[in-house]
């Protein structure tokens, strides 16, 4: 028998993360992880290995989920979001930091790993229009802003 609500225990989550871009031939595009079965699309992250700084973690977890190896550029900021696992009664309060961030030119989008089963670059209005989850949309229209103020420096 699950867990009602009020009785989860609650504890803290943390990831890291980024949005990568990249000035393509259709504008500024960003990188997309997506599974078929359940229509999600998202922005890589993960949980820190022990020992890991929020900025290792981030470029570990984006190298793992795209396959592709980047740089970071500046912290973009967090979002924050609650979900329960009743079934091990507890509830997560999760803060995941993002960073936006570059190609190196190392790797390749197939080197993915297998979290997702598609990663795909995307015009900024398009990986808008998809992303499943709101604060993550959020925080691709803070990268759009980022990244047109450094085009306009």
């Amino acid at each position: 028998m699950s867990a009602s609500a009020s009785e989860l225990r609650p504890e803290q989550a943390v990831s890291a993360g980024g949005v990568v871009y990249r000035r393509g031939p259709r504008g500024s595009e960003v990188l997309l992880c997506g599974r078929t079965a359940d229509g999600l699309w998202a922005l890589p992250k993960g949980t820190p290995e022990y020992g890991e700084t929020l900025a290792q973690t981030a470029l570990r977890e984006v190298r793992e989920e795209t396959g592709l190896g980047v740089t970071i550029e500046v912290p973009l900021g967090s979002i924050e979001y609650t979900f329960d696992r009743p079934a091990q009664g507890v509830r997560f309060d999760k803060t995941v930091h993002h960073f936006l961030m570059r190609p190196d030119g190392s790797g390749a989008i197939e080197l993915h790993d297998g979290e997702y089963d598609r990663v795909a670059w995307l015009p900024i209005a398009e990986a808008l229009a998809l992303v499943t989850h709101g604060n993550e949309a959020r925080m691709l229209e803070r990268a759009q802003r980022q990244i047109e103020a450094e085009a306009q420096a």
